[in-house]
C-alpha cells in the first residue's frame, strides 16, 4: 500500500502536500508548529487536519506492520501461498489482517484440534469435496476407525467439528456475515429485575437497529448492563445467514453429505461465528459510540478553554458550602490573591447579616466590581443573597455562575500545593473558580480535563483515548492563544509545543533566578531547552516590552528578517508596531500604483464625462493579493507566512479569544418558583450532548434543549447549531419542579415576535 496516496485520496489533498506534511512529523515537528510556521508546505492545513492525518498515518503504518507480521507467522508454519500474500498486502483495513490470519492462528485446544489430532482431517475434505453421490457418509467413515476414532459417530462428527471450524475461520464467510449483521441486526434490552424501578426504564423492553441506534444509547445501554440492571442480547437474521453460508458451501446438493453440511451450518452458526460475531457487533457498537463521544468531549472542551477572559475584573469569588461555611477568595485584576475569609449565609448558620456586612466591607476596601459564585453545593442559596446585597446596597457589581467542576481534584492537588503552601485547600479552590472567569485557560490547564464535566458518559469511554484527544486539544488552545513568557505558569508552559513539564519548570526557575525575559532568544540558555525544542516553541512564547518589540507577537524568529525587510520597505518603525495605520493599503501603494482609471465600454465623449469617470472612488485596497504576491516574491517568503506577519504587526500578540461570546453577568436572581412556561430568556450554553444542549438560565440546574428543538430545520447533531459557551435564546416549554427539570426550546417558531 501507498501510504501517502491512500491519505491524499481519503483526506482530499494532494500527493505533494502529504508527502512534505509526514516528512515534518516524521523530523519531529509538533503539530501547532506545523500549522503555524509551515503553510506553505501543508496547504493551510488546520491542526485538526493535520491531526487527522497523523492519526490515519499512524494508523496505516501499524497496519503495513501487522501484515509483515501475520506474513512472517504464516510463512514460518509452511502455509503462504502467493494468494494469500497478496491478499494480506491488499487489505485496507486490520480487520482484514486478522480475517486471513485466523486460520492459522495458534488456537487453544478445540473439538477440530483434537479432530485432527486424531487423523480426521482426511476425512473432513472428502465431506468438504462433496464429490461422492452415491452410498452413505459411513461408508466412507469406516475407513478412519482406529483406537482413537472408536465409532463411525465419532468419526463423523469429529470431521464435522473440522469442517465448521473451516467455516467460521473463513474470512470471506466471516465478512459476509458481519455485513449481514450489521445490515439488518438488533439491539435489545429488557430489565434484569422487572420490578425495580431504575434510570434505565426506557430501556425495559426496548429494541433497536444497530446501524440506527444513536451513540449516546450505546453507552447508556453499556453502562446499564455494567451495574447489572439491563440484560442486552444482539438480534441476528440467523436464518438469512445460515442460508447464505449454505449457498457457498454446498457445492453440490446431489452429494451424500448435503445433511451433514446443513447440520454442521448451524452447529458453525451458532457455536462458533454467532458468539464472535456478537461480540465484535458489541465491540464496534462501543468503540463507534467511543469515538463519537471523545469526540463530543473534545470539540466541546475546546469551546471551554477558548472562552474570552474577563479582563479588569477584581472579584470576590464565593466556593459555596453549608456546614463548613462558603469560602471567600478576594482577587485583583491579575489574579493576585488579596484577601480570604469564611462567610455562613446558608444553613445551618443562615447568618446573613454577617455575610453582607463581610462582602461590604471586602468592597469597600478592594473596589470589587465582580462577584463569581461556584454553581456546586448550596450556589443557589448563596446567589439568592449575594443578588439581594447588590440590590439593596445598590452597588455597581455584577456576578456570574462559574461551573467548579474539577475545582476541588486541583485544589487538593499536588500543583496546588507547590504553587500555595500556605494556603488550605478550600482557600485554593475559591481562587480557582475566580481565575476561571479571569483567564479560563490559564487556569483549566491546571485541572485533569476529564474532570470539568463538559462531555457524556467520560468515565464509561475509553481513559486513554478521551486522555489523548484532550491533551491535543488543551495542546491547540494553548499554542493558538500564546502564552506570556514572564507570567505563565508551568501548567500553562507545559502546552506549549516542544516544552514539556520539566522543561516548563526549568523556564520558571530561570525567571525567577535571572529575572524577567527580555528577549526570545534567552530562552536558549533554559536547561535542556534545546536548538530543536526552541524552534517549536519560540513563536508561541510573547515578551511584551522585550529589547524585541516583535518578540510581543506570534512572529517566529525565524522570519525576523524578513519582517523587518517588511517594515523598512512601508517606512515603518518597528517600535510602532500594533500603531502603523492601514498596512495592506501602504503595501498596494508601495506594489501596485494607482492606474488611471479605464474608460468605459460605452462611449465616453468630452473631457467632461472623463472627469465624471475619475471621480469614482477607488478602492485603495483592490490590488492587494497582487501586491502581496509580489512583495513575498521579493522578500523570498511564502504567502500565507507573510500575510501572518502583516496581522502580526496590525495586532500584535491579537488573542483569538476576543471572537467568542462574552460572559453573561447578571444582577438579580431567578428560582424555579419563578419561571414559567413560555417564559423566554437568554442563557449560556455549558455542555453539548449526542442528544441535545444544556443551557444555564439562571437556575440552580440546566435546562435541556432537546435535539429535536434545537431549530425549525432538520439537526444532524447538537454541535451543528450550539457550541459550550454561545449565548441563546430559549423558551421553556416544560417544568418539572419536583425532579427540578427544565425543558427548552431554540426554535424560532415557538418565540415571540417581539
Amino acid at each position: 500500500m501507498n501510504l501517502t496516496e491512500k491519505i491524499a485520496q481519503e483526506l482530499h489533498l494532494k500527493i505533494s502536500q502529504v508527502e512534505k506534511t509526514i516528512e515534518l512529523i516524521d523530523d519531529g515537528n509538533t503539530i501547532p508548529f506545523i500549522a503555524r510556521y509551515r503553510k506553505e508546505v501543508t496547504g493551510e492545513m488546520s491542526d485538526v487536519e493535520l491531526r487527522d492525518l497523523d492519526e490515519r498515518l499512524t494508523y496505516l503504518r501499524g497496519l503495513e506492520e501487522r501484515k509483515e507480521e501475520v506474513i512472517r507467522l504464516v510463512e514460518e508454519q509452511g502455509k503462504l501461498t502467493d494468494k494469500l500474500k497478496a491478499e494480506i498486502k491488499n487489505a485496507e483495513v486490520l480487520q482484514r489482517v486478522e480475517d486471513l490470519y485466523k486460520p492459522f492462528k495458534q488456537k487453544k485446544t478445540t473439538r477440530a484440534g483434537k479432530a485432527r489430532a486424531k487423523g480426521l482431517e482426511p476425512l473432513a475434505m472428502i465431506f468438504w469435496e462433496q464429490t461422492e453421490e452415491n452410498g452413505l457418509p459411513e461408508d466412507l467413515a469406516k475407513e478412519f476407525i482406529t483406537e482413537d476414532v472408536k465409532s463411525l459417530k465419532e468419526a463423523i462428527e469429529g470431521a464435522c467439528d473440522i469442517i465448521a471450524e473451516m467455516i467460521s475461520d473463513d474470512p470471506d464467510l466471516t465478512q459476509m456475515v458481519r455485513e449481514k449483521t450489521l445490515a439488518v441486526g438488533t439491539l435489545s434490552t429488557e430489565a434484569a429485575d422487572p420490578e425495580e424501578k431504575t434510570v434505565y426504564d426506557q430501556y425495559y423492553g426496548h429494541s433497536e437497529k444497530i446501524n440506527k441506534i444513536p451513540n449516546h444509547r450505546i453507552l447508556a445501554i453499556n453502562r446499564g448492563e455494567k451495574e447489572k440492571k439491563l440484560k442486552v442480547k444482539l438480534g441476528t437474521p440467523e436464518e438469512a445467514i445460515r442460508r447464505a453460508i449454505a449457498e457457498i458451501v454446498i457445492k453440490n446438493e446431489k452429494s451424500i453429505f448435503t445433511q451433514l453440511l446443513e447440520d454442521t451450518i448451524i452447529d458453525a452458526y451458532k457455536r462458533l461465528i454467532a458468539p464472535s460475531i456478537d461480540r465484535e457487533m458489541r465491540k464496534l457498537l462501543t468503540d463507534r459510540a467511543e469515538k463519537e463521544a471523545v469526540k463530543i468531549f473534545g470539540k466541546n472542551t475546546e469551546n471551554l478553554l477558548m472562552m474570552p477572559p474577563v479582563k479588569g475584573a477584581r472579584i470576590i469569588s464565593i466556593d459555596p458550602g453549608y456546614r463548613t461555611g462558603c469560602k471567600v477568595a478576594v482577587l485583583n485584576e491579575t489574579g493576585k490573591l488579596l484577601a480570604y475569609t469564611t462567610i455562613y449565609p446558608t444553613k445551618p448558620r443562615s447568618d446573613i447579616k454577617g455575610t453582607e456586612a463581610t462582602l461590604k466591607k471586602l468592597d469597600d476596601k478592594f473596589k470589587i466590581n465582580t462577584i463569581v459564585i461556584g454553581n456546586g453545593t448550596a450556589s443557589r442559596e448563596t446567589e439568592e443573597i449575594v443578588a439581594n446585597f447588590i440590590r439593596k446596597t445598590n452597588k455597581n457589581i455584577n456576578y456570574t455562575i462559574v461551573n467548579e467542576a474539577g475545582a476541588s481534584v486541583y485544589s487538593a492537588s499536588k500543583l496546588a500545593t507547590e504553587e500555595y503552601p500556605d494556603l488550605d485547600v478550600t482557600t485554593r479552590g475559591a481562587m480557582s473558580l475566580g481565575r476561571r472567569l479571569q483567564d479560563p485557560l490559564a487556569e483549566l490547564v491546571k485541572v485533569p480535563i476529564k474532570s470539568i464535566g463538559v462531555g457524556q458518559y467520560q468515565h464509561d469511554i475509553n481513559q486513554k483515548q478521551l486522555e489523548g484527544e484532550l491533551d491535543n486539544v488543551v495542546e491547540n488552545c494553548v499554542n493558538r492563544v500564546g502564552v506570556d513568557l514572564n507570567t505563565a505558569s508551568p501548567s500553562l508552559l507545559a502546552h506549549i509545543a516542544g516544552i514539556n513539564g520539566p522543561i516548563a519548570k526549568n523556564i520558571v526557575a530561570y525567571r525567577e533566578e535571572k529575572g524577567r525575559f527580555k528577549a526570545r532568544t534567552e530562552l536558549k540558555k533554559v536547561a535542556k531547552l534545546g536548538p530543536k525544542a526552541f524552534d517549536q516553541c519560540a513563536g508561541f512564547m510573547r515578551i511584551s516590552e522585550g529589547k524585541n518589540p516583535l518578540d510581543g507577537t506570534s512572529v517566529h524568529p525565524e522570519s525576523y528578517k524578513v519582517a523587518e525587510a517588511m517594515l523598512e520597505k512601508l517606512g515603518i518603525d518597528k517600535k510602532a508596531i500594533g500603531d502603523a495605520g492601514d498596512i495592506e493599503e501602504k503595501i498596494c501603494k508601495l506594489y501596485v500604483p494607482e492606474e488611471m482609471p479605464k474608460k468605459s465600454r460605452t462611449r465616453v465623449k468630452g473631457f467632461a464625462a472623463l472627469a465624471e469617470i475619475s471621480k469614482e472612488p477607488e478602492n485603495p485596497k483592490k490590488n492587494l493579493g497582487k501586491a502581496i504576491e509580489k512583495m513575498a516574491s521579493e522578500l523570498e517568503i511564502g504567502i500565507p507566512t507573510l500575510k501572518d506577519i502583516i496581522n502580526e504587526i496590525k495586532k500584535p500578540g491579537r488573542d483569538p479569544r476576543e471572537d467568542a461570546p462574552a460572559v453573561i453577568f447578571r444582577n438579580d436572581v431567578r428560582s424555579l418558583e419563578d419561571m414559567e412556561v413560555g417564559m423566554e430568556m437568554t442563557g449560556t450554553v455549558r455542555n453539548v450532548v449526542d442528544f441535545g444542549a444544556f443551557v444555564d438560565v439562571g437556575v440552580k440546574n440546566d435546562g435541556l434543549v432537546h435535539i429535536s428543538e434545537l431549530s425549525d430545520k432538520f439537526v444532524g447533531h447538537p454541535m451543528d447549531v450550539v457550541s459550550v459557551g454561545d449565548t441563546v435564546k430559549v423558551r421553556i416549554l416544560d417544568i418539572e419542579k419536583q425532579k427540578g427539570k427544565i425543558s427548552l426550546t431554540m426554535k424560532k417558531k415557538n418565540m415571540s415576535k417581539v
